[in-house]
């Protein structure tokens, strides 16, 4: 059995008062709704109120059941929770709602559990809900909540209910996250990435022809479902292989803070690719990763000419602030800054250097044809598109 169910909440309204006030008559019609729906009712208790109205509660196998009913309104509440596969809340409403005579019901159906959904947060009561067909693999790692299941998208990647990833659209995020840092650098021999668990980021950069990529992710549990329940990215043998250290990517599992102050290595790129910055959770540790002093530290390690590339948010008006901050503090520690607005819209990403680099846009439009990997989801015109800011981001704040 699975820590599975679904709960159906519902208000039930042009019922006649005097079918509200009936106690005898609402029991057996709760019942007869909860048994034709394929519950098993164990006990059943009900209050009468003064003047009138009722409550019913339905103690089921499967889970629970109620009613409260509103004789004045001719309207009543209804809700309806079970566990597993017998029984079917959606049907019980149903019957119960024809039994009581309902003119109208307005109801919603909540999957609770194991399987069902993700209510993704997208800004201030707003929500995204992911319908989640099966989940592979679902767990706390320590660091973050990590599930990985099948979605419409395909297999999708959610660390805090937040999509990280999806089997439909990973190659337009991870295409626009490090493309554009890779033409605006002047070589690319030397990879930094930090964050990015599924692995893609490194095995582009391999293509690209870098010898030599360090990855580093503080979270060893959350790297190795991926590799071992996505279907892009590293593969367990190519992950096991980069532990080692044996071939051009190496992974560490390590503090991406901590790595920058240890390493005396310098990389023509560095790739910060971590979930979305959360200042309404000040305990969010990757919080950290998004300030100037973590900007100054990653970029010290920069070879002449290095660029910094990184996850800078959404420009959707609603959630931007990340985006809005990343773009002043990049400013603030880089002479160059490029902007990449991805064709999934939800991300844009920011690449920034020391050099001063007159016509940004045009460096990397000219050497596209250069870049040994060649990219699939997007070309010169999508970097002219995407390099324009959103208009919020140039505007005094």
């Amino acid at each position: 059995m699975k820590f599975a169910g679904r709960h159906v909440l519902a208000e039930l309204h042009g019922v006649p008062a005097e079918t509200l006030n009936d106690q005898p008559a609402l029991r057996a019609a709760l019942r007869d709704a909860l048994t034709g729906a394929g519950a098993t009712v164990l006990q059943l208790v009900a209050h009468q109120f003064s003047p009138r109205g009722l409550t019913l509660l339905a103690m089921l196998a499967e889970s629970h059941a109620s009613v409260h009913t509103w004789p004045d309104a001719g309207a009543a509440f209804v809700d309806v929770f079970t566990c597993g596969d017998a029984a079917d809340p959606d049907r019980a409403v149903t019957l119960l709602a024809e039994a009581l005579g309902a003119r109208r019901v307005h109801r919603q159906s909540v999957p609770r559990g194991e399987t069902g959904q993700v209510e993704e947060p997208m800004g201030a009561g707003l929500h995204r809900v992911w319908q989640v067909s099966e989940v592979l693999w679902s767990g706390h790692t320590g660091f973050q909540d990590v599930l990985i299941g099948r979605t419409a998208h395909g297999v999708t990647l959610f660390c805090d209910d937040e999509r990280q990833s999806a089997e439909a659209s990973q190659l337009v995020y991870h295409e626009a996250l490090l493309v554009p840092a890779l033409l605006l650098a002047p070589q690319v021999d030397q990879v930094l990435v930090i964050g990015s668990s599924e692995g893609v980021v490194s095995q582009l950069a391999v293509a690209a022809g870098a010898r030599r990529v360090d990855h580093v992710d503080i979270d060893a549990e959350c790297v190795r479902a991926c590799a071992r329940r996505l279907p892009y990215g590293y593969t367990p043998e190519a992950l096991a292989a980069a532990e080692r250290g044996d071939g051009p990517v190496h992974v560490h599992y390590a503090d991406g803070w901590a790595y920058l102050a240890e390493t005396d290595r310098r990389y023509d790129v560095v790739v910060v690719d971590l979930p979305d910055e959360r200042p309404e959770d000040p305990a969010a540790q990757h919080n950290r990763l998004y300030g100037v002093d973590f900007l100054r530290r990653a970029s010290s390690v920069l070879t002449d000419g290095g660029v910094l590339a990184g996850q800078a948010g959404c420009a959707t008006l609603w959630r931007s602030e990340t985006l809005l901050r990343s773009v002043e503090r990049f400013g603030e520690v880089f002479a160059t800054v490029l902007h990449y607005g991805s064709d999934e819209h939800e991300w844009s990403f920011l690449a920034g250097t020391h050099r001063a680099v007159e016509d940004p846009v045009r460096t990397v439009t000219a050497r596209l044809p250069e870049l040994p990997y060649r990219p699939v989801t997007l070309d010169a015109d999508a970097l002219r598109r995407g390099a324009v800011l959103p208009h919020a981001t140039r505007r005094p704040r």
